[in-house]
């Protein structure tokens, strides 16, 4: 047959919604499979339902209906909120997130005690998990407190992101890299000094911390013993400054707990603006550059006495403060008139469960994004503080933390169901989430298998006992378990492993039988070989004298046998 030749290949008679179709090949040869990224990329579109429009008359349905899809068009192209990428690593409440400045790495505390690690260069659609975690206090673990401290704040340093800063509820920061390691760990502060600017640490659990906004050695702290401290990297047996906030509110001792702090400074140039909120309702603002000796400005009922302010942000140009309260109330400042708010809207609190729910400014102040009780992310207008968008993002669970990241133009949240999801539009937003989505996906390997082999990712090996209610992130790098609860995985020899039959051991192994022989029989063996031919006494064999014994009867006493005492 000649190539010019016309010729038909059979193909088997298949109906077109048989199953069978897909096993039977369309050409011959080897074929490539190539991912469809555009179908990955839609898939992680957010399905968000929407609420029912009240009736109308029949002659606004139409308008009304094309006004909705106009909007909704817009929101979507105005804000990076179309698709999501959802990571399930943490077995609590997300309570921290942060990004590097590169935007390549992700990291996210929670309730657990646990530092998850998550790079968008490394994942897949397939492969969403963490590539390692960290628990900051396991070289401090004993038996007897075997509980880790819960993860309070994270964020990376703002110029190079080699380090990052890690905030727990303990009295002691921690400066960590990249990787997880431990680079500084602060000092703490005397507890039996009442005078809290001669102690060298804080003395009380550390709430929250910032990054000084343009000098990569400095940051600030903000503790339960009425403190503010400013840290140098490089020095970590004593803070470089300390800010004493004395409360106006009687009954207080002049002490109170500092909630929230932010540090900002203008885009264009200018001096610094250091914001601290406290458990009194006070709201206080220092100069960044300083001294520090006494705050410039102060308003004592800036929020509720005894709620907790837990998000305060600074705007771009470093003139406008937003600070959301336990009280309900979203609030917005100007630190030109710094003594009542412009604006307040109310906005339900979930400091009550959650105190490290927090506010954030956009990249280029042009919105404010929050969370909700209802699991809602909220995009306010700057100016107004009027909702611009609420989307679902966690139904039923609180929303407590959000970021908004400058190059990645992508949006995190960590919300209480331990989900931690990042929001991005492949129109508007660069890498990230995006980027993971145009991968193809990792082929399955059955050391992907958590039953069948370790799963590093889960910290859990198949053949381990575990006692119902123990904990699961309680184990060493080698995957051995350090709660004393837990019992001790049987070692498995080589031994045990063939377990050989007893002819096996018998035919193979030399003098294996002498483990089941009587010792004390094995030697009468040789008793009457010893007589006839001692090897060793047979140079006196002949003048060796014989043993004579007395021979006694049983019914008579023996020559030597003594009278019993009466």
């Amino acid at each position: 047959m000649n190539d010019s030749d016309d010729y038909q290949v059979d193909e088997p008679v298949i109906a077109a919604d048989d199953h069978m179709r897909q096993y039977m090949p369309a050409s011959f040869g080897k074929k490539s499979k190539e991912a469809n990224f555009a179908a990955q990329i839609e898939q992680s579109r957010r399905q968000v339902e929407k609420p029912l429009a009240p009736k109308r008359a029949l002659s606004d349905a139409s308008d009304s209906d094309d006004d909705d899809d106009s909007d909704d068009s817009e929101d979507e192209d105005k804000f990076p909120v179309s698709h999501e990428l959802v990571l399930h690593t943490h077995e609590r409440a997300v309570t921290t997130v942060t990004l590097d400045p590169a935007g390549g790495r992700l990291l996210s505390g929670s309730l657990d005690g646990t530092v998850k690690f998550h790079d968008f260069a490394a994942m897949t659609p397939t492969t969403l998990r963490a590539f390692k975690s960290v628990d900051p206090w396991e070289a401090k673990k004993s038996s007897a407190l075997p509980e880790s401290h819960p993860i309070q704040h994270l964020e990376f340093s703002k110029h190079s992101g080699s380090v990052f800063l890690c905030i727990t509820a303990h009295p002691q920061a921690k400066l960590m890299s990249r990787d997880g390691a431990i680079e500084t760990e602060f000092v703490k502060g005397d507890m039996y000094l009442r005078d809290m600017n001669n102690t060298k640490g804080h003395v009380g659990e550390i709430s929250t911390g910032a990054w000084h906004p343009t000098d990569q050695y400095l940051f600030v702290t903000a503790g339960s013993d009425s403190t503010l401290r400013i840290w140098d990297i490089n020095n970590k047996r004593s803070q470089r400054d300390v800010i004493a906030f004395k409360s106006k509110v009687i009954g207080t001792a002049g002490r109170t707990r500092m909630t929230a702090v932010a540090w900002g400074t203008p885009a264009q140039g200018g001096s610094p603006v250091l914001m601290a909120a406290a458990l009194d309702g006070s709201l206080v603002m220092y100069s960044g550059n300083g001294p520090f000796n006494r705050p410039a400005a102060e308003i004592r009922d800036a929020h509720k006495a005894d709620s907790w302010t837990g998000g305060i942000d600074i705007s771009a140009d470093g003139r406008m403060v937003v600070t959301r309260g336990g009280d309900g109330l979203i609030k917005l400042w100007d630190t030109r008139k710094f003594k009542e708010p412009l604006v307040k809207v109310e906005h339900a609190s979930t400091s009550d469960r959650f105190p490290m729910t927090n506010i954030k400014y956009s990249p280029n102040s042009s919105c404010i994004i929050t969370g909700s009780v209802s699991g809602d992310l909220h995009v306010l207008n700057p100016g107004n503080l009027r909702p611009e968008l609420v989307t679902p993002i966690t139904p039923g669970a609180p929303l407590i933390v959000v970021d908004w990241h400058p190059k990645l133009n992508q949006i995190v949240t960590g919300s209480a169901n331990s989900e931690t999801r990042v929001l991005y539009n492949p129109t508007m937003s660069h890498r990230g989430a995006l980027e993971v989505m145009s991968r193809a996906p990792k082929k399955r390997h059955i050391d992907d298998d958590p039953s069948i082999t370790t799963d590093v990712t889960a910290g859990l090996s198949a053949d381990l006992i575990i006692t119902p209610g123990a904990k699961r992130n309680n184990l060493t790098a080698s995957g051995k378990s350090n709660d004393p609860r837990r019992p001790q995985v049987k070692q498995i020899t080589p031994f045990m492993r063939s377990q050989p039959d007893e002819k096996h051991i018998s035919e193979n192994i030399p003098l294996s039988r002498m483990l089941h022989e009587d010792p004390r029989e094995a030697l009468l063996k040789y008793a009457d070989v010893a007589k006839k031919d001692p090897m060793f006494t047979n140079a006196w064999k002949d003048t060796q004298p014989v043993t004579q014994y007395a021979e006694v009867s049983d019914d008579e006493d023996g020559p030597d046998k003594k009278k019993t005492k009466r």
